[in-house]
């Protein structure tokens, strides 16, 4: 019998309790795949999942799979390569340039977003993957730009210069705006602060992933996604079992509606499945940012199984999971680690990785075949039936942080209340003059904080060209002044990636070091490299800044 390991955790609710399995291993059950190929889409009537739609049979044209069918035991399938691409926006300024070079030290893939090809490419190398587009002009951002990414580190900055001019190398620039008498140069402060954020958000979060995940069927709150289901049964290779699909107005939990995959098999005529496949996608599922499918059912003790397909071709190989059902409703994890390459019932193990971001039909199976001469101990013939009242895309916990950006202390503290103004940076105080620099910066970190994807918010406090390495004050609710390193900014942005800790956090950052210190570092005796978690350990959800500020706005 084969192994399929998963937990169980009960969740409470006032209305009901449900449970989820969590697949962790090595299931590899594969269709008893008979079917042929699609011939002519346009032509055939597939039974949409609407109310009282009734089964239809299909003919299928024959197409062979011409890969190589290995089942030895023991022999190792191709894993999946679960390698994104983190898009740097921002990269030629004095962060994001670090981010960049932080990145391939790490040696992890990377995309620039640039508004300056000629400029980037001399500052980042010729050989940078690099797209052009301007977080100001939504038009700008191509989805084509966005493929395979699914981080993103926002260093994008309202450029703020001295009103008397600068070096070419912006040599006041970097000594801070403290050291000279500033203006905004370029865009102005609402237009890359709040409307670039918004723009990029657009951008992006399809690709990086939203917390709750991304729902391909079933229903949502009053709304429902519709997938194009038709039953394929052992029809096609001479059983009579048969199976349809349709949505059944009350029968979900709560008396509301679900998605239902019912029938009748037997093994008559050497038969025995009867699935539900979808019609191909029109244009491929780019799911590459979550981490697998979640089910939510209403099992009955038996085995199913699913099966993803990254092929437009109709009788090719399925990506296939099986899954055991508990009676009662449950959420069932199938992570895309653990799917199987196989072939008419058979593991295919030269087959390519699993592709996520280019998934073309799904389909569910009640079969008395598993994979590789192996059978369903929970098989039985006779009627069963399978309510699915949605699939979605998830992430994985522990959640880790799809969207880092670098904003700016003292955001919240021009429309503080009883603040003293004198005491505080220069950005704070001339925040008006500066085109409410920071009014708009908070404005889009607000953006980032209902967007949905899992984030990082990073406040530094002032710039500095020092190297990294001082000890570092992690602080929120935006009070701290002082200065830390760019280069330091660009390590914790990197590192925020990766770290639970630091997901859906924000704060305030600054070195030990006071402005009136200078920091170096000795070559020959640099400093240890810091474990960033145990400064994201101490970070508290829902610290803003914003929780002392009055609740009527000052008007901008």
């Amino acid at each position: 019998m084969e192994s399929c390991y998963f937990s169980v955790t009960k969740r409470s609710s006032s209305s009901s309790s449900s449970t989820i399995l969590n697949f962790q291993g090595i299931s590899s059950i594969g269709g008893r795949s008979s079917q042929k190929s699609l011939g002519a889409p346009s032509h055939l009537s597939w039974p949409l999942s609407r109310p009282n739609k009734k089964h239809q049979n299909f003919v299928y044209k024959r197409k062979t799979f011409k890969g190589a069918i290995l089942a030895e035991a023991g022999k190792q399938v191709n894993s999946m390569d679960s390698s994104g691409i983190t898009l740097v926006t921002g990269a030629t300024g004095g962060v994001g340039r670090r981010v960049v070079d932080v990145l391939r030290n790490k040696r992890l893939p990377i995309r620039v977003l640039v508004r300056n090809e000629e400029k980037a490419r001399r500052m980042l190398g010729e050989d940078v993957d690099l797209v052009v587009g301007d977080v100001t002009k939504a038009n700008s951002l191509l989805p084509e730009y966005f493929k395979g990414v699914t981080s993103v580190i926002n260093a994008v900055s309202v450029i703020v210069g001295p009103k008397e001019g600068d070096t070419p190398d912006r040599e006041k620039y970097s000594q801070g705006i403290k050291f000279f008498e500033p203006e905004i140069k370029g865009d102005s402060p609402e237009m890359v602060e709040y409307i670039g954020m918004k723009n990029l958000i657009n951008a992006v979060k399809e690709n990086v992933g939203l917390r709750t995940g991304k729902l391909l069927f079933g229903y949502e709150g009053n709304s429902f996604k519709e997938l194009p289901w038709g039953a394929l049964d052992d029809v096609v290779m001479g059983g009579v079992s048969q199976s349809t699909f349709q949505i059944d107005l009350t029968g979900g939990e709560n008396g509301g509606p679900t998605g239902l995959f019912k029938g009748i098999v037997t093994t008559a005529n050497n038969g025995g499945f009867a699935s539900i496949r979808t019609k191909n996608f029109s244009e491929p599922e780019d799911l590459s940012a979550y981490d697998g499918l979640e089910l939510r059912l209403k099992g009955d003790g038996r085995r199913y199984k699913l099966i993803v397909r990254t092929s437009r071709d109709w009788d090719t190989v399925g990506y296939t999971l099986i899954f055991d059902t508990v009676e009662g409703w449950q959420s069932v994890r199938l992570p895309f680690s653990s799917l199987m390459p196989i072939f008419r019932a058979r593991t295919v193990l030269d087959a390519p990785p699993f592709d996520p971001s280019q998934i073309t039909s799904l389909q569910l199976m009640f079969s008395k075949f598993e994979s590789d001469g192996k059978l369903n101990p929970t098989f039985k013939e006779g009627p069963f039936e399978l309510p699915v009242s949605c699939i979605r895309a998830y992430l994985k916990d522990p959640i880790t942080p799809r969207f880092v950006h670098v904003s700016s202390a003292g955001v919240t503290r021009p429309e503080r209340p009883g603040i003293d103004l004198s005491k505080q940076p220069p950005a704070v105080r001339l925040n008006k003059e500066l085109g409410f620099i920071l009014t708009f910066k908070l404005k889009g970190e607000d953006e980032i904080r209902e967007s949905g994807i899992p984030y990082t918010i990073v406040r530094p406090c002032a710039l500095t060209e020092e190297p990294a390495g001082a000890d570092l004050i992690f602080d929120q609710g935006d009070n701290i002044t002082g200065k830390i390193s760019r280069e330091e900014v660009a390590r914790i942005c990197v590192a925020a990636l990766k770290s639970p800790y630091a997901c859906d956090k924000t704060f305030e950052v600054k070195s030990i070091i006071p402005f009136s210190e200078p920091y170096t570092v000795d070559p020959e005796n640099p400093p240890p490299e810091k474990d960033y978690n145990e400064y994201f350990k101490t970070l508290k959800d829902g610290i803003t800044g914003k929780e002392r500020l009055e609740k009527t706005p000052i008007p901008v």
